[in-house]
């Protein structure tokens, strides 16, 4: 399926005529724009203390509710994906982070409305979990040593397959 396969109408000038023109772009037959899909920058992180603990948390929402993730979410524009960790940490735990560590990145279909997105995967350091609280996105906060991860614990596809190589 086309990943523009949501979009009927020409977003310049509002014409029915979007159509296929290859395989990530559509454009349009009445003011011939052409538009080129790419997908959305989004964090997610790996938070450490100290002792090598890893601090998690539980969805409030849809998708994957009720199971774990790693704190994170979409880089705003204008927005370095450094930024976007240190905000989506503070937003979701309350917590400052030390340090933040570019690891890998995973392509990724963000469900309900499909957004395909580049998920960039952070390590971050904090010197404690002291304070850490359940806000924004998250339901609850989970502390858990390196050795006790389980991506099946986990409820979105790049987020486990970021465990299982975080973990390997």
């Amino acid at each position: 399926m086309h990943p523009l396969h949501q979009f009927e109408y020409c977003p310049k000038c509002g014409a029915k005529a979007f159509v296929e023109h290859n395989e990530k772009a559509k454009q349009c037959t009445a003011c011939k724009f052409v538009y080129y899909f790419n997908p959305s920058s989004a964090v997610a992180c790996f938070i450490r203390n100290p002792k090598g603990e890893l601090l998690l948390v539980r969805r409030a929402k849809e998708p994957a509710k009720g199971t774990l993730d790693l704190p994170g979410g979409f880089v705003d524009m204008y927005e370095s994906a450094e930024e976007a960790a240190r905000r989506e940490v503070k937003e979701e735990t309350g917590l400052d982070i030390a340090g933040c560590r570019y690891l890998f990145s995973i392509p990724n279909l963000y469900s309900g409305f499909e957004v395909h997105t580049v998920d960039m995967f952070f390590e971050c350091q904090t010197e404690s979990f002291d304070g850490a609280k359940a806000e924004d996105d998250a339901a609850e906060i989970i502390i858990l040593p390196h050795n006790q991860l389980n991506p099946d614990d986990f409820g979105l596809c790049s987020i486990k397959k970021a465990v299982n190589h975080y973990i390997k």
